[in-house]
């Protein structure tokens, strides 16, 4: 029996180390992948101002479907007015996009809460364009992309977030695109 358990113990440990050596030997010759491409858009926002990829190249930005009556939207909007305000002057923007909404409602949302960054009204272009990054599609909202300065999504944030997560994200992208002294 002692002798059983023991080669139970030896093999046990042999293909832990097998394991662990292969592992080892597949993530050394694995290449990292690259962040997906953002899709290209063009949208005019409800201040009447084109927004998309084109004016938004070499810019960090982060896209945010949203809605009015979305209760965790409403939380986190003036951590993002504030933020905006705070980081717009470094190159920084958000890009609001108003899912199931009606125009009159969005720009009477975006006075009330006063956002100072661009507000588009989601189309069924738009929302293609960025569904392929969500498994299943944008089911929920708030939905965000973050977006480098070249131009690739590096990450997608589904819920709310609160001022202090936001805060890091942004100020992490913007470092990252900083050029070394």
């Amino acid at each position: 029996m002692k002798k059983l358990i023991s080669q139970s113990i030896k093999v046990c440990m042999v293909s832990a180390l097998f394991l662990a050596g292969a592992a080892g030997i597949v993530s050394a010759v694995q290449q990292p992948v690259p962040y997906p491409l953002a899709p290209g858009f063009a949208a005019v926002s409800l201040n009447g101002k084109p927004v998309g990829s084109a004016q938004l190249s070499g810019k960090v930005y982060i896209v945010n479907f949203f809605a009015s009556w979305c209760p965790p939207c409403r939380l986190e909007i003036p951590d993002m007015v504030a933020l905006q305000n705070q980081y717009g002057r470094k190159g920084f923007t958000f890009i609001g996009v108003a899912v199931n909404e009606t125009e009159p409602k969005i720009r009477a949302f975006i006075s009330k809460n006063k956002i100072s960054y661009p507000v588009v009204m989601a189309d069924e272009q738009l929302v293609s364009a960025f569904n392929r990054y969500v498994e299943g599609g944008i089911h929920a909202i708030p939905t965000s992309f973050v977006v480098n300065s070249s131009g690739r999504i590096t990450q997608v944030i589904t819920g709310a977030r609160s001022k202090e997560v936001l805060d890091k994200i942004i100020s992490d992208a913007l470092r990252k695109t900083e050029t070394p002294k």
